[in-house]
C-alpha cells in the first residue's frame, strides 16, 4: 500500500507544484458549500488520480481542491467514500493517507447524520467527541507497515479536545446551535429501524451515520490530530420516527451549511 500511496502523492505534487496543504478537509453529504470559501489554485478530479477510488454517489462531486481558506494552505475532498458502496476500507482511507503524505498537519471531517438524542434536533450541529465503530470491516486489518502507523494504535483522544473547545466556543459566540457527542458509525445505506435507533442509544450513541469512523481511525493511525462535525439531518427518535428520504437530508445540510462553513472557517483561521 505505502508504493501506491507515494506514487499518488508525487502525481499530484506534479501538478500542485510548490503548494504545501497544512490542513485536510472531508466534506459531507450536502456540505460541499465550503468549497465557494477557498480561493482555489488547482482541482482535480478523482478519476484522472492514480489509485485514487472515485465517488459513486450522483450528489458527491469526487473533486480535490487545493487552495486558500482563512489563511492557510488546505485540499479539500469534495466528495467522499463509503463502505456501502462496494469499497474496500482501506480504499475508503487511502485519501487520507496520501493527504498525509503532502504534507497536511490537520484533518477536519464533516457529516451528515440523523440524531439519536431527543435533545438534539434536525437542523443543528454536533461536534463529534467520541465513536462507536459498527461498521463490519476496518481499515486497519492486514499487514501493518510501522512507515505508516503503529500495528496498535492509540484511540484514547480520536477527535482533538483543544480543536473542539474551540469549536463549541466558535458556535456559541455565533448564536449557533451545536452540541458535543458521541456518533455511531454502521455500514448503510439503508437508515436504521426503530429497534436499531433505540439500540445505538441505549449504547450511547447521539448521532447515526455511515462514515467518517474509518478515516479517523487512519488519521490516528498516521498521527494526525482530527476534528469533527455533523449537521443533523434528521431524527431517530423510536417513538415518533417518521420516514426520511435522501431529498430531505439534502436539504437540511445545504439550509446548515453556512453554519458549518463558518465555524470550520473561524477554527482553521486559529492554527
Amino acid at each position: 500500500m505505502l508504493d501506491n500511496i507515494q506514487k499518488t502523492a508525487a502525481y499530484i505534487k506534479n501538478r500542485i507544484g510548490d503548494f504545501v496543504p497544512e490542513i485536510g478537509i472531508i466534506l459531507g453529504t450536502g456540505l460541499g458549500g465550503l468549497v465557494k470559501e477557498i480561493e482555489i489554485e488547482k482541482q482535480m478530479m478523482y478519476s484522472n488520480i492514480p489509485d485514487f477510488p472515485i465517488s459513486t454517489l450522483e450528489f458527491h462531486s469526487g473533486k480535490l481542491i487545493f487552495g486558500r481558506l482563512a489563511g492557510k494552505n488546505v485540499v479539500a475532498m469534495q466528495g467522499r467514500l463509503h463502505y456501502y458502496e462496494g469499497y474496500s476500507m482501506q480504499q475508503i482511507t487511502f485519501p487520507v493517507r496520501v493527504m498525509k503524505m503532502l504534507g497536511i498537519q490537520t484533518l477536519f471531517v464533516s457529516n451528515a447524520s440523523g440524531s439519536l438524542n431527543p435533545d438534539f434536533k434536525k437542523g443543528e450541529l454536533m461536534v463529534i467527541e467520541d465513536h462507536i465503530n459498527l461498521q463490519l470491516d476496518n481499515p486497519l486489518i492486514g499487514n501493518n507497515d510501522s512507515d505508516l502507523g503503529p500495528r496498535f494504535p492509540d484511540m484514547s483522544e480520536p477527535y482533538k479536545k483543544d480543536l473542539i473547545e474551540k469549536g463549541l466556543k466558535i458556535a456559541a459566540d455565533n448564536n449557533i446551535a451545536c452540541h458535543k457527542g458521541v456518533y455511531v458509525s454502521v455500514s448503510g445505506p439503508n437508515l436504521e429501524t426503530r429497534a436499531e435507533y433505540r439500540f445505538l442509544r441505549i449504547i450511547g450513541g447521539d448521532a447515526v451515520g455511515m462514515s467518517t469512523v474509518p478515516e479517523v481511525i487512519v488519521a490516528n493511525h498516521m498521527g494526525l490530530p482530527v476534528f469533527a462535525i455533523s449537521v443533523l439531518t434528521d431524527e431517530g427518535f423510536p417513538e415518533t420516527l417518521k420516514p426520511v428520504s435522501v431529498e430531505e437530508i439534502l436539504a437540511v445540510a445545504t439550509e446548515a451549511e453556512p453554519k458549518l462553513t463558518l465555524i470550520l472557517k473561524e477554527l482553521i483561521a486559529t492554527l
